[in-house]
């Protein structure tokens, strides 16, 4: 058994795969958006502070920073609530705007959505500069409409390719070292044909299908291919000519290809059994694997389809309400969360990637020539959510209010394509149904 295994799962995918998305679509509005700002307040007193409650090493984390920020001094005191995850985004979506409290941490891609119904305000001039500028640039892409900033992480997330190195060498197959090196994707292609070779069942590649391809995971785990291919969820606001382009089509073709050597992996242990040899996944099976395979687990970009390697990356952010009328203060703790011992503790409880430089480079697992350095490597190449060239490698899901429907969208059409559906038809459905909601919503553009 993994233990925690959804757990560690839903840390990593940003728990979107959980969570109402949709329902955050229908409830637009933008009455106040970027133009929303919380008072300064006087620095002083009591601040409300709501958080997810994950799994359990993470809660307790959290609860410990809490208690060591009041303890350290005297002038505000931060008051935790914990609200169970599978109801944390709907709690904040169907919570007005004055009811919010003064600090409230949020799922990444849900941020814009928090912004255009004026629910979030920017947190630049309330936290300081030195925590701003210690933010590294992947997670700082997530938090940011028009130069303003509403969202700082602790931890952000990470995807490849973890592989089997006594199965590999076995079959006769070289693999990369670095992103630089990535398997092309007809590279992966004849790596998993000479691998089915020496396996008995012919299964040899995990994607993680127990996750549902129809959810979060879907989009998390697969616009990579789409965005190394060269097409992208949106270009300049609109899915027709960037999700459904021929570049799109193929890459698509492709991975349809690859279901013949897909194991189902219905209990989540295929790889950590043995049973296969490559897992499509991200950094939060790591303490399994490791565990499992020891010395013999590699961990490897994914396949570059010509634009580059890509990963997704973005997890749980922390922002102040718009209506908090006291931002200093709420300012004053995210200083204090976002520090190196808060941050260390949060992300040794959960494995992920520490989200600030400094951390990051003391992180055992992500350091220099630590087990999981090529995550670290990939998110300090980050791309935003739109300018996708081949230099970079970490692409933020796009930061718009109409994610919801392009998340939806985008996995319906993948989990069709997957189950033998025409790549080029079910893009361009996908393709026309986000381009409609967008035109119904006047583009989501935060006034």
């Amino acid at each position: 058994m993994i233990t925690g295994h959804g757990k560690h799962r839903r840390t990593g995918l940003t728990a979107l795969a959980l969570l109402p998305l949709a329902a955050l679509a229908a409830c637009g509005g933008g009455s106040g958006g970027s133009d929303t700002s919380a008072e300064e307040g006087s620095g002083k007193g009591t601040i409300s502070v709501w958080a997810h409650q994950g799994q359990a090493s993470e809660a307790t984390a959290l609860q410990n920073a809490v208690k060591s920020f009041n303890s350290s001094q005297s002038a505000v005191k931060a008051e935790l609530k914990l609200i169970p995850e599978k109801d944390y985004t709907k709690t904040i979506t169907a919570t007005d705007a004055s009811e919010l409290p003064d600090v409230l941490e949020f799922d990444g891609p849900t941020m814009a959505n928090f912004v255009y119904n004026s629910k979030l305000a920017p947190v630049d001039g309330h936290v300081s500069a030195k925590t701003l500028g210690n933010a590294t640039d992947a997670i700082k892409a997530q938090g940011e409409i028009d130069g303003k900033h509403y969202g700082l992480g602790m931890f952000d997330a990470g995807l490849g390719m973890y592989a089997n190195k006594k199965l590999l060498d076995a079959a006769g197959v070289k693999y990369p070292t670095s992103v630089d090196d990535a398997w092309t994707a007809e590279e992966f292609g004849k790596a998993l044909k000479a691998l089915k070779g020496k396996d008995s069942d012919g299964k040899v590649l995990d994607i993680s299908e127990q996750y549902g391809l129809a959810s979060e995971w879907g989009t998390f785990g697969f616009s990579p291919i789409v965005w190394s291919a060269g097409g992208g969820l949106l270009k300049d606001g609109k899915a027709e000519g960037a999700l459904d382009s021929p570049k799109t089509v193929s890459a698509m073709k492709t991975f349809q290809s690859w279901k013949t050597y897909v194991d189902p992996n219905t209990d989540g242990n295929a790889f950590a059994q043995g049973k296969v040899a490559l897992s499509w996944v991200g950094h939060w099976n790591y303490p399994a694997y490791s565990k499992a395979l020891g010395d013999d687990l590699v961990v490897l970009p994914l396949p570059d389809f010509g634009n580059g390697p890509k990963t997704g990356q973005g997890s749980w952010a922390w922002g102040i309400g718009a209506d908090s009328k006291n931002g200093k203060a709420a300012g004053t703790f995210l200083d204090y969360l976002l520090n190196d011992t808060n941050v260390g503790a949060m992300t040794k409880a959960n494995g992920a990637v520490p989200a600030t430089k400094t951390a990051l480079a003391k992180s055992e697992l992500y350091k220099k020539g630590g087990p999981l350095q090529l995550f670290a490597d990939q998110l300090a190449k980050p791309c935003g959510d739109s300018d996708i060239t081949s230099s970079c490698v970490a692409v933020t899901r796009p930061v718009t209010a109409g994610y919801p429907t392009v998340t939806a969208k985008f996995s319906t059409a993948l989990n069709s394509i997957y189950g033998g559906a025409d790549p080029g038809e079910a893009l361009r459905k996908a393709a026309r149904a986000i381009d409609r909601d967008f035109t119904d919503n006047a583009g989501y553009e935060i006034p």
